[in-house]
């Protein structure tokens, strides 16, 4: 059995943050809003994972009035993410994911952030696919507010879940 899960975030950009993308730190004056890293890349492929899993969002499992995750590493939230994943009786198939920005240029750092990713998930980085694209400047995006992500998560029941299963579902 397989399942699939979409995520999307979004922070706005601001003045004296770091900006985190994918586990990785890009050079600049601006950074990203949030109770944690506010690392959308990862928030989006966290939240593609819990949705095919049926587990909730990244909220439930993280909230922001809760100050342990403050400043915290998103790496860190995908890590807890994919146990809680794999208890439920899923494992990662195959990541892909979007940045949606105007600035900075991601490909420089695609590769690092692939290999974050993928050691975050205990995954091979052929299993994560990232891309980026940009706005056309058109919104927020566009006038360089904010940065976006989405992710699509495949998942399959991992294989202790299927022999126990007589049926194989």
């Amino acid at each position: 059995m397989m399942r699939v899960g979409l995520g999307y975030d979004v922070h706005p950009l601001v003045p004296g943050r770091r900006l985190v993308l994918g586990g990785v730190e890009i050079p600049g004056t601006v950074g990203l809003a949030g109770h944690s890293d506010a690392d959308v890349l990862a928030h989006a492929i966290g939240d593609a994972l819990l949705g095919a899993a049926g587990l909730g969002d990244l909220g439930t499992h993280f909230p922001s009035d809760d100050e342990r995750w403050r400043d915290a590493s998103s790496l860190e939230l995908l890590r807890r993410i994919r146990e809680a994943v794999s208890r439920a009786g899923w494992r990662v198939v195959f990541v892909d994911a979007t940045v949606i920005a105007e600035f900075p240029r991601i490909a420089p750092f695609r590769e690092r952030m692939r290999e974050r990713l993928a050691t975050a998930l205990s995954l091979t980085v052929e299993q994560i696919s990232v891309k980026a694209t940009t706005n056309e400047r058109l919104g927020f995006i566009g006038r360089g507010e904010g940065i976006a992500a989405l992710a699509v998560a495949t998942l399959q029941r991992s294989v202790q879940e299927r022999d126990s299963d007589p049926d194989g579902r």
